[in-house]
């Protein structure tokens, strides 16, 4: 499979982001560095969404000279798998970014975050819980009203120091205990009112296998990960921002643990330097996009439901499945800094992504000629054909050069190219009129032959060199029948048939768009044959299409449709209109 790991654009705007990293670089916080991160959880396939936080993350580090951390924020092994792990590693670096010698797992650090709770216990920031976390929906309360404390809020800490080893042990069953910080049941923001740090779960992880059987909540965990590995902007969704000031809460526990003197603390920073302040959250808006879903239990689904061939099928918002699609990193990444970075959610047009697909398929795809749906025609002075015709292989790239493609007597063209009773405006081939075909000359139709139907079978036409002094306002494409190499072709659309499939009161999948995929043979001129898997090419004329990187044999491609070559959906709504 091709990749294309050019250099993303040239910023457009100084949004928020860039305006708080560079304002901490003058102020010299964190002694100057600029260290960014990006944690999955390793409990999926990453989706277009993922794409833009990690253009924000590792692209902030790139253009503030620092670095950024790729992290698996494996805290809950009942969902977390190595396909998961792999996948994401791979998507990071088809998208041009590169972690080096920072790949961490959040695992990594259990036994600091099991210490440092430790630590909460001892200081009364922290007590272990007996409450069923059913339960605790009522002793939590409302934003409007005050919470009800736990019966063991206020339990010794030696006693909840016990309770926490020998739940670390494996001496309780799952849900019968629950280490909480002790924080503010009064506090407005729900996620202060003593949240879970640690719960009991007697399942294998993948990257510790049995050794643990507590397991660190995500939000207790990922700003400590955040320390430990020295970040200074921990960059995020919005949806995190009412989780900041727990958050802060952690963070400000641990520096003040670690700038009291504890030895045992110092070991829990991995990066860890003489000015380091600790990590700050800042959040911006996620993306969403028309016509699809992002959510991975509706992406899950559709896997699992068999109505989509699979995480990579080419119609998913799925990193794998646009890869496969045809789609190239540039055009993601121009894609997210055109979209920019706000605090404001937003639903995002397809046609925008689209839109920066074509823009760098027209630079780097091969042309090639193709008819999907193809009607014959007879050349009637055939002794004055030249054997071959010479075509650029991209106007747009001189030194991708030129071909030799077969030329003969007997054609194939699009049948909507042909039209006995033309409406207005109508520039293609009709009888007695005249069009330009592509690199070879002009085609005079000169009369058209039938079946018992009255259905055009085949139209007979007068070929003029280019050289012809001719006026004509229509081109179309053609390919030689007898050198016509036959290709599988599938027509990828939209998943869904509207905007906001999520947004509707009846359930997604009533959404789903049965045109979505539409399986042809295309009559291709003979360099199609030769395409390489996850090789780009722009039928003239056509569309956008890639050989399938999985389905493609030498000699034998497969074509995927990338985009069409406008925004047909775009024009289709405008005519209903």
């Amino acid at each position: 499979m091709t990749t294309d790991n050019r250099t993303p654009a040239t910023p457009a705007s100084k949004h928020f982001v860039r305006q708080i990293i560079e304002a901490d670089l003058a102020a010299g916080r964190n002694g100057g560095q600029v260290v960014t991160r990006f944690p999955p959880e390793p409990n999926g396939y990453l989706h277009i969404g993922h794409a833009k936080a990690i253009c924000i993350d590792f692209g902030m580090a790139q253009e503030h000279g620092g670095r950024c951390h790729l992290r698996m924020d494996d805290t809950n092994p009942a969902k977390e798998e190595m396909e998961y792990i792999n996948s994401i590693q791979e998507d990071v670096r088809w998208l041009g970014f590169d972690w080096g010698q920072h790949f961490y797992h959040a695992s990594d650090y259990f036994g600091s975050m099991y210490a440092f709770a430790e630590r909460l216990i001892e200081r009364g920031k922290a007590y272990v819980c007996a409450v069923p976390q059913d339960d605790w929906k009522d002793y939590r309360g409302v934003p409007t009203r005050p919470g009800q404390e736990s019966p063991w809020r206020n339990r010794p800490a030696a006693e909840s120091l016990d309770l926490f080893r020998r739940m670390k042990a494996g001496e309780f069953k799952e849900g019968a205990l629950c280490l909480r910080a002790k924080i503010d049941m009064a506090s407005p923001n729900i996620h202060l009112r003593d949240p879970v740090l640690y719960r009991i779960l007697h399942a294998e992880h993948p990257h510790t296998g049995t050794t643990w059987c507590v397991y660190p909540m995500y939000d207790f965990a990922h700003p400590l990960e955040d320390a430990f590995e020295g970040v200074t902007h921990s960059l995020c969704s919005i949806e995190f921002e009412v989780h900041r000031p727990l958050y802060d809460w952690v963070i400000e526990n641990l520096m003040a643990i670690r700038d009291a003197g504890d030895a045992a603390a110092a070991t829990w920073f991995v990066h860890d330097h003489p000015k380091y302040q600790g990590p700050q959250q800042n959040e911006f808006a996620r993306l969403d996009l028309t016509y699809t879903v992002m959510s991975k239990r509706k992406l899950l689904e559709l896997v699992e439901n068999r109505l989509v061939s699979g995480w990579d099928d080419p119609r998913l918002p799925t990193l794998c499945g646009l890869r496969r699609r045809g789609y190239t990193p540039s055009a993601i990444r121009n894609f997210v800094e055109t979209v920019g970075v706000t605090k404001f959610n937003s639903l995002t047009e397809v046609a925008l992504l689209e839109h920066c697909l074509r823009e760098d398929l027209n630079k780097l795809a091969l042309r090639r000629m193709a008819v999907l749906k193809p009607l014959k025609v007879t050349i009637e002075n055939a002794e004055a054909l030249p054997a071959t015709v010479e075509a650029q292989n991209n106007p747009e790239d001189p030194a991708a050069g030129t071909r030799q493609i077969p030329f003969s007597r007997e054609l194939l063209i699009e049948s909507d190219d042909f039209m006995e009773v033309p409406p207005p405006k109508y520039f293609r081939l009709t009888p007695g009129g005249s069009v330009r075909i592509r690199n070879a000359g002009f085609l005079t139709c000169t009369r058209v032959e039938k079946d018992a139907a009255g259905a055009v079978q085949s139209v007979i036409c007068h070929w003029s060199p280019q050289t012809t002094a001719m006026k004509v306002k229509g081109t179309i494409h053609w390919v030689s029948a007898p050198h016509a190499k036959q290709v599988p072709v599938r027509l990828y659309d939209r998943l869904f048939t509207v905007p906001e499939p999520d947004g509707q009161e009846q359930d997604f999948k009533t959404f789903l768009n049965p045109h979505s995929l539409e399986a042809v043979t295309a009559f291709a001129e003979p360099a199609v044959a030769e395409a390489q898997p996850g090789e780009k090419f722009q039928f003239e004329r056509v569309a956008y299409f890639v050989a399938d990187a999985y389905d493609s044999r030498p000699g034998a491609p497969v074509f995927n449709r990338t985009v069409t070559l406008k925004d047909l959906w775009a024009k289709a709504e405008q005519a209903k209109k």
